[in-house]
């Protein structure tokens, strides 16, 4: 992989992978199963049935509870220790061509990428909770899905591209994050006003 072509996919699977770390991993081993690309070497273990099997099993789970208010904050509290490593891991098996440090640098920016979009994922979904009605919780839900589905698929096809989407997607989750954690402290401060 060139320099490029590493950076795409360690942002656009990183940031993917903070949404849905399970429908990525099942999106890239299906996608290579079925020959629509070829991964790394590194991945291609991916496209085993077994692997393929457990990724879409865990993201019916996750499709499940990330519709259902509070129970999708716990899992995403729980998956805060699980998808960043994991795009690091995916992203330093993706580079295994590459040099030592090209592979450290790019999963490094893999995990920290993960993290960005999982935090705003969970703050925007706790935030969401807030509200009594379940609709919103639902197209967020979906719309984080599709999301990673396609930003998997963008990072693997054109890794350019995607780069330039994730640095917009970045800096929009900065924005969101601080103005989410500026929402919490007002009603944290509310609270404990009463």
């Amino acid at each position: 992989m060139n320099p490029i072509e590493t950076l795409g996919l360690a942002l656009g699977t990183g940031f993917s992978s903070g949404l849905n770390l399970y429908a990525t991993v099942a999106t890239l081993g299906l996608l290579q199963h079925f020959g629509v690309l070829h991964l790394p070497p590194g991945l291609q273990v991916l496209a085993h049935p077994w692997v393929v099997g457990v990724a879409i099993a865990l993201y019916l789970i996750e499709f499940l509870a990330d519709k259902i208010p509070y129970l999708d904050t716990i899992w995403d509290a729980i998956h805060t220790f699980i998808r960043p490593p994991a795009a690091a891991l995916l992203t330093y098996a993706a580079a295994g061509a590459a040099p030592t440090e090209w592979r450290w640098a790019a999963a490094l920016l893999a995990g920290g990428v993960a993290l960005t979009s999982h935090g705003t994922k969970a703050s925007a979904r706790a935030a969401v909770n807030t509200s009594p009605e379940p609709l919103s919780n639902w197209i967020l839900s979906f719309g984080e899905d599709i999301l990673a589905v396609w930003l998997t698929w963008m990072a693997t096809t054109h890794p350019l591209a995607t780069s330039i989407i994730v640095a917009a997607l970045v800096a929009l989750s900065v924005f969101l994050l601080y103005h989410l954690f500026r929402f919490a402290r007002r009603a944290l401060q509310r609270l404990l006003a009463t």
